[in-house]
């Protein structure tokens, strides 16, 4: 029994090992200086043990972010409140970011209006003529006349406050002028023909639209293509373009394209003309029916005349009229590109145009003139152009306009209409033509029907227009995107010369153009007889001439002074403005009248009662 507990128990002690403990080795003695960093590292490491329990605090720099992994509701408190920031914020700042908005905003319109208010109120200073003096030695760049010419016009819509109190309106006005004549390459006299025209603004408008080209138009040919089919073709070509305009049926606007439009197959097939947008308002505005006969007054090169086959549909007659015989080959050749079949054309002078054929039911007269709608076209009418040449075209307009409304038929039934264009836009060769044959034949002004465009003036300076000139249209460059072009559309009343009241005659004999014209022919004899008298002495003192020829020369200037007495006395009448004569016309007409009805009323037998009853 004793052997067997002896033999169990080292058993239970190998399945167990007992811990030994080993007594501490003996350090070496430290010296005095270890001794005092081993207690300062046991205090740190002491304190830094109380850190650790407590879970409160850190020593080192991390404890901002560094958290005990026992504090796990912490953790979850402070994400909660991590997120609710985090959500907060960004609201917050896309709130903030509007706000600064709206403050960058305000402020920047606060300046604005401070700058504004400082411009209107701060005084331009006009150069004086010494200061010009000065520019004149040196080259003044366009950038600084542009900007003294807006600065000028800002002065002149609020005068009374930016002007200098020692200077006048005309100062300013003619600073204005010299600028945009000098700035644009225009004469003064064009210039200042703008001014009266338009306001300051409108002027300056009108002059950067005269620089800068119109966009390319083209017309479908109904007689051979639909505009649908032709706009199709010319894109698969390469072309782009839009419809003109609403106002237009017919139109295409060409912006870009890969091949020449002058010489696509569909152009050399007829199926399309080049013609501006201005210049299909007349033949609108003419409306020509089917079966009428029509007279073009101008025609080359063709392209209202084949618009006005075009909307004929190839029936009836038009005569296709023009003075040179050089231009009216391009017409022909046009006309038979673009299958036109119903044309005739003549080269006579539109002037005596109702001894050559007459009884038309409608005329078109596209008239020449000074071209000052078409300036972007030509640059050179901004130097060549001047005052006299638009009264010349002008007169020259008058007696076209007279002879194309003596061609009408008034009594036609479906016609007696008469449109007037040109591709001017001043007021002596437009208002002016159209109010003197307003007096001169019994025709009225009837709406063009064109709903585009402004109307007509009514008053120019010192002149008063008929009230249904607003019935005519104007087209201005920097309005329309158009060329300058004015439309009138008469209707013919009576193939009879208007009859005007003794009134209208006294006006017109003192201010009509009968005056200038007939003072043109006086002063031009009597300078044609001082030349003649002037070069005969001059022979006659050198011995060339006989002194019997001297009293031939004296006959031959009381001949000549004869002869121009007629035209003085018709000159001095004129000035006189005497109502006779208008009287003795309206009491002539009156007899002439009551005569006429005494023999269609006197006399009788019973074919005459009959047609009486």
């Amino acid at each position: 029994m004793a052997r067997s507990t002896t033999k169990k128990a080292p058993a239970k002690s190998a399945g167990k090992k007992k811990k030994v403990v080993k007594p501490p080795t003996p350090s070496p003695p430290a010296s005095s200086d270890e001794e005092q960093e081993e207690s300062e590292n046991e205090v740190d490491d002491n304190s830094e043990g109380e850190e650790f329990t407590d879970g409160k605090t850190f020593t080192d720099d991390n404890q901002k972010w560094l958290k005990m992994k026992g504090d796990d509701s912490a953790s979850e408190d402070d994400e909660a409140d991590s997120d609710s920031e985090a959500s907060i914020s960004q609201i917050e700042r896309d709130a903030m970011a509007l706000d600064a908005e709206k403050e960058e905003e305000v402020k920047e319109f606060e300046e604005d209006l401070q700058r504004q208010r400082q411009e209107m109120t701060k005084v331009f200073h006009l150069p004086t003529a010494e200061e010009l003096e000065e520019d004149e030695d040196r080259v003044v760049p366009p950038s600084e006349i542009r900007e003294r010419v807006e600065e000028i016009i800002e002065v002149m819509q609020d005068f009374k406050r930016r002007r200098e109190p020692s200077r006048s309106r005309t100062e300013y006005m003619d600073q204005l002028e010299s600028d945009l004549s000098e700035y644009f390459g225009y004469l003064p006299e064009l210039i200042s023909l703008f001014l009266k025209m338009f306001s300051p603004s409108e002027a300056l408008e009108f002059l950067d639209a005269s620089d800068k080209p119109r966009p390319l138009v083209i017309r479908t040919n109904t007689l051979k293509a639909r505009r649908k089919d032709l706009a199709q073709a010319l894109i698969k070509r390469g072309v782009n373009l839009d419809p003109l305009a609403p106002w237009s049926k017919v139109g295409l606007k060409i912006y870009e394209s890969t091949v020449p439009i002058g010489a696509t197959p569909e152009y050399l097939s007829g199926h399309y003309m080049l013609q501006s947008a201005a210049s299909m308002c007349p033949v609108m505005a003419l409306e020509p029916q089917p079966g009428e006969k029509v007279l073009d007054m101008s025609s080359a090169p063709g392209g209202k005349t084949s618009y006005v086959s075009q909307l004929m549909k190839n029936e009836g007659i038009v005569v296709a009229n023009d003075l040179k015989v050089e231009r009216q080959k391009a017409t022909v050749g046009n006309l038979h590109r673009l299958g036109v079949k119903n044309v005739i054309t003549c080269c006579n002078d539109g002037k005596n145009f109702p001894k050559v054929m007459g009884n038309f039911d409608r005329v078109l007269l596209d008239a020449p003139c000074s071209g000052l709608g078409v300036i972007s076209r030509d640059q050179s009418i901004k130097v060549q152009r001047t005052v006299k040449d638009i009264e010349r075209t002008a007169h020259l307009q008058k007696e076209l306009l007279l002879s194309g409304i003596d061609s009408l038929n008034a009594k036609s039934k479906t016609g007696g209409i008469m449109v007037y264009s040109t591709c001017s836009v001043s007021v002596q060769e437009n208002e002016q033509v159209v109010q003197y044959i307003l007096n001169k034949r019994d025709v009225k002004l009837v709406d063009t029907g064109l709903k585009h465009g402004k109307p007509g003036f009514q008053r120019y300076q010192e002149r008063r227009f008929h009230p249904s000139m607003q019935l005519t249209r104007r087209f201005y460059p920097h309005t329309h995107n158009m060329d300058g072009f004015f439309v009138a559309k008469f209707r013919k009343l009576s193939n009879k010369e208007r009859i005007p009241p003794p009134e209208e005659v006294e006006d017109e004999e003192v201010s009509g153009e009968e005056e200038e014209d007939v003072e043109m022919d006086v002063e031009e004899d009597e300078e044609e007889v001082s030349e003649e008298k002037k070069a005969l002495r001059a022979k006659f003192m050198s011995g060339i001439v006989k002194p019997e020829d001297d009293e031939e020369i004296d006959s031959e200037e009381e001949t000549k002074k004869s002869e121009n007495k007629p035209k003085k006395e018709r000159w001095e009448k004129i000035k006189k403005g005497k109502k006779k004569k208008g009287e003795k016309v309206v009491k002539e007409q009156k007899s002439k009248q009551v005569a006429g009805k005494k023999k269609s009323g006197g006399g009788g037998g019973p074919e005459k009662k009959k047609a009486k009853k």
